[in-house]
């Protein structure tokens, strides 16, 4: 797809601005200190950009004074089965003019602020495929082009009636993050992002970047769509964001290979309330278990796929292996889950405890490959509270 947008006003430059934005990244895997509390960061390695952190704040920055840049074109590459997230940030003047370049729905998506004036423009190919895709940054007179794996993919035109004139001082540079508040972007978006960038060339800049980071996570040779979980992390949704039909009660699917897993798959609790439900993996039995208050369902590790209903009075378990049959249908001696649903958080990953601000314990070790609760797939960006998860891709 290719996107052309003219545009008038008071911008005092050609996009030069748009062009040193573009610059980001030059970054490594491993940092040392620098004096300053920060570790500095090797450029060309590859760098994963879901590392924990504020979901805004950039992962890796870098300030270079706009007279040592003497190229126009930029590219990389980037990896991702994430459909929305910040890929790399650049800005002058402290911040009044700056440009973002994010995934939105898949597709590259550019927002500009120069001079007062606002732009953002979205198309291309989408590229949350899980595959390596070369983006490539360039300025062309007074246009800002963007290719996608050598083909046209964005382009944004920008014409002024001033005279132009040369931009100079400092240029600030993220990636995985902004530099200025949330609030300016144009057009709302999920900053996280589960993915990954490598083989940087950016402008003639070779400054190291810096990173608040002891170390940054690697990225995985080879990814498969999914969620993983390393045995310390989880995502905690409060419940109440899921709609809940009296008749029909509460859904959860899983899927994915158990035999593979060890550690609490999911589990569900109201503050106050002694009713816990919680799917646990134990490596050692090689059980899958559903545990809800004093009942109890086993089945065995070699489950592909579970739909779990949770009615007013009555539980049922379907299970695939290898096809979805009904396991068990059972009536609840405690009729209180749909309450404790709608009051309580659902953690995927770990085994709540009492308190708000207990994450929980005996965390998961595996790869999800799928998770809808009401027929809709989860996604775990959107969690109340989130740590060390990737949302959107397993190790393959």
């Amino acid at each position: 797809m290719h996107w052309r947008m003219a545009l008038l006003g008071k911008a005092r430059a050609d996009g030069l601005l748009l062009t040193l934005g573009l610059t980001l990244l030059a970054c490594g895997a491993r940092g040392q200190g620098n004096g300053r509390g920060m570790r500095e960061v090797s450029g060309g390695a590859t760098v994963y950009l879901g590392q924990d952190r504020d979901i805004w704040r950039p992962l890796i920055h870098t300030t270079v004074n706009l007279s040592e840049v003497s190229s126009i074109k930029s590219s990389f590459q980037v990896r991702t089965f994430d459909p929305e997230g910040t890929i790399f940030y650049g800005d002058t003047k402290d911040g009044e003019d700056w440009f973002v370049l994010s995934l939105r729905d898949g597709v590259p998506l550019m927002q500009i602020s120069k001079d007062g004036m606002f732009v953002s423009v979205a198309g291309g190919p989408k590229l949350d495929d899980g595959k390596w895709h070369t983006l490539e940054v360039s300025s062309h007179g007074k246009f800002v082009i963007l290719r996608v794996d050598g083909s046209s993919g964005l382009e944004v035109g920008m014409q002024s009636k001033r005279t132009e004139e040369v931009i100079s001082g400092e240029l600030r540079l993220a990636l995985g993050g902004i530099l200025i508040d949330k609030d300016n972007m144009i057009v709302e978006f999920q900053p996280q992002m589960d993915g990954c960038v490598r083989e940087g060339s950016w402008l003639s800049h070779s400054v190291p970047w810096e990173t608040e980071a002891d170390e940054l996570w690697p990225c995985y040779p080879n990814i498969q769509p999914g969620s993983y979980f390393p045995g310390a992390g989880f995502a905690i949704f409060n419940t109440s964001v899921f709609p809940v039909d009296t008749d029909n009660g509460v859904k959860i699917e899983l899927a994915g290979d158990f035999s593979q897993m060890d550690g609490t798959v999911f589990s569900f609790k109201a503050p106050g309330q002694e009713l816990t439900v919680a799917l646990v993996v134990n490596n050692d039995t090689k059980e899958v278990t559903l545990t809800l208050g004093e009942e109890k369902i086993s089945m065995r590790k070699t489950v592909k796929r579970l739909v779990i209903t949770f009615q007013t009075e009555m539980l049922q378990v379907f299970q695939e292996e290898p096809k979805l049959t009904e396991l068990k249908a059972i009536s609840l001696t405690n009729p209180g889950v749909l309450s404790t649903w709608r009051e309580g958080r659902l953690a995927i990953g770990s085994l709540l405890g009492d308190g708000e601000d207990n994450v929980g314990s005996h965390f998961l070790t595996g790869c999800l490959k799928k998770i809808q609760v009401q027929g809709k797939d989860l996604d775990l960006d959107s969690a109340a509270m989130r740590k060390s998860v990737s949302s959107h891709s397993c190790p393959a």
